[in-house]
């Protein structure tokens, strides 16, 4: 993957609305950086963030079993339960939502992008 998609999947997690403060600013730090001097400290500190917050499938089932009925009501928490449970029956390893999905390729593609 060339930097120039890095950089527009990069984009599609800050903007995804499932994607956390603290990844959408390490996020935006490594994009800001990209082509600079401090572009691999930003790129060593979005990967470690990275790791913290995409989510396995198993955790995204333990959220939709628990706390998300309390967050977004019974009927949705059950809803989602399903999506993820069905994606991990189809081999998915990482939540479905927008931001962990464009997460996942961003620590896939790791290598390239601390370069």
């Amino acid at each position: 993957m060339d930097k120039k998609e890095l950089i527009e999947t990069a984009k599609k997690m800050k903007s995804a609305p499932s994607c956390c403060p603290d990844a959408q600013k390490a996020v935006g730090a490594w994009i800001e950086a990209v082509g600079t001097a401090q572009e691999k400290e930003a790129a060593h500190k979005m990967i470690a963030e990275l790791k913290e917050d995409v989510t396995t499938i198993d955790g995204l089932i333990g959220f939709a079993q628990g706390p998300a009925k309390e967050v977004m009501g019974e009927e949705k928490a059950n809803s989602l339960l399903k999506e993820a449970q069905e994606a991990k029956a189809k081999g998915e390893k990482y939540c479905t939502c927008p931001a962990c999905q464009a997460g996942k390729v961003l620590l896939e593609h790791q290598a390239d992008i601390l370069g």
